[in-house]
């Protein structure tokens, strides 16, 4: 059965290649989010570049789990296997050194996917500036009321005092939440009452289709990645605007490494194929830090890699680290998730769940007339509101 699927017969298109897609009449999951592209007639598999909602056989899951077996049965010695680890800032250093800002396309399609990059409304922006006022200027008082007839914050007129003179104070807990206050000071973005992270930014590609949506807002963006030269593309870049972005150099592997905002300040963190890239023995500890920075209500919006995706089965011996998790030839790092996998990863961490999809499309190469099955993982999963009193 697996010599019938051979990697050549998967990449190349032939009339004996059957694809199995999901038509538009069944209800088993609806044609969007994530495109409503469906291929119904084989023939007209070379029309697009690509096709939503694949569906695979057991046969399908079956070879491709065989092809990555066997692409992960001679692994790297444990001897050299630690430098993908230390050194995977520098991996990811040269790796913009060569390809700069040409080698990903910007994520136009973030807005499409990721509607809870934008605030709902107005009242929702009045919410969350009062609740970000309670966090950054209230935690020592423990004072976090508001009016209950008018629904606002009893702190407004320090709110506006502090934002007519330009300085907001925060006092940054430590990461054991046992631990005494360990700093006092302003952070840039303070006046937003709207505040999204994107971890791993790399060159910008989701940066500045965020920047030019949100600006004459009240929302502000951070963006951070380890890779000193990606973050000086991203400021940089024309469209680099400091009013409502800060990128900064930061890597989220380091539990020592600060923030410049405040815990539960963030409305939103972006985390877009960024996770894949660390070693999956780090991922937890990763989302636990990050989970803390997040405001209740606020949600982690992921998209990255699936299991038996064109690219983990196009692997060859020698360049698996452990199950499911590769180098490439520059020296950077891939894993490849399941739902499981991402529902572990971000349950453990306290955040529910909202959404967590399995993207399975048909890629193709019109020129080349090649056809690639691809995996990808989109979720989305919320801090619930904290418990309530006794």
């Amino acid at each position: 059965m697996h010599k019938q699927w051979s990697f050549s017969v998967f990449k190349r298109a032939s009339p004996f290649i059957r694809f199995y897609v999901r038509l538009k009449s069944t209800k088993a999951r609806p044609t969007v989010p994530l495109g409503s592209r469906i291929l119904t007639n084989p023939d007209d598999v070379f029309k697009h570049n690509m096709w939503d909602h694949v569906q695979w056989t057991e046969l399908d899951q079956e070879a491709a789990r065989q092809r990555a077996e066997e692409n992960s049965s001679v692994r790297l010695p444990l001897t050299e296997q630690g430098k993908f680890d230390t050194d995977a800032c520098q991996y990811w250093d040269q790796f913009y050194e060569v390809h700069q800002d040409k080698f990903f396309k910007d994520r136009r399609w973030l807005f499409l996917e990721f509607p809870e990059l934008l605030p709902s409304s107005g009242e929702k922006r009045r919410t969350n500036a009062c609740y970000s006022h309670q966090v950054a200027a209230d935690s020592v008082s423990g004072s976090s009321q508001t009016d209950g007839e008018t629904g606002l914050c009893p702190h407004n007129d320090l709110i506006q005092h502090r934002q007519r003179t330009d300085t907001f104070y925060f006092e940054e807990a430590a990461p054991d939440p046992n631990q005494t206050v360990t700093q006092t000071s302003f952070f840039p973005g303070q006046h937003a009452s709207f505040r999204i992270l994107e971890v791993g930014c790399g060159v910008g590609n989701s940066v500045f289709p965020i920047v030019n949506t949100i600006k004459n807002t009240d929302s502000f963006l951070y963006c951070c990645d380890f890779s000193p030269r990606a973050i000086r593309l991203v400021k940089d870049h024309p469209d680099y605007d400091d009013s409502v972005c800060h990128a900064f150099v930061h890597d989220i592997c380091v539990e020592a490494a600060s923030f410049p905002f405040p815990p539960q300040s963030l409305d939103v963190i972006l985390a877009v194929f960024v996770l894949s890239s660390i070693h999956p023995q780090r991922m937890e500890r990763v989302v636990n830090r990050l989970s803390t920075y997040l405001k209740h209500g606020g949600v982690v919006l992921f998209r990255d890699y699936g299991r038996y995706d064109f690219s983990q089965l196009r692997f060859k011996n020698g360049r698996c680290l452990s199950d499911n998790f590769y180098t490439r030839g520059d020296g950077t790092c891939v894993y490849f998730f399941t739902k499981e996998d991402v529902h572990d990863l971000f349950s453990k961490a306290g955040l529910e769940e909202i959404q967590n999809l399995e993207d399975k499309r048909l890629q193709v190469n019109r020129g080349k007339k090649v056809v690639m099955r691809r995996v990808w993982m989109q979720s989305k999963y919320r801090k619930p509101p904290p418990p309530s009193p006794p």
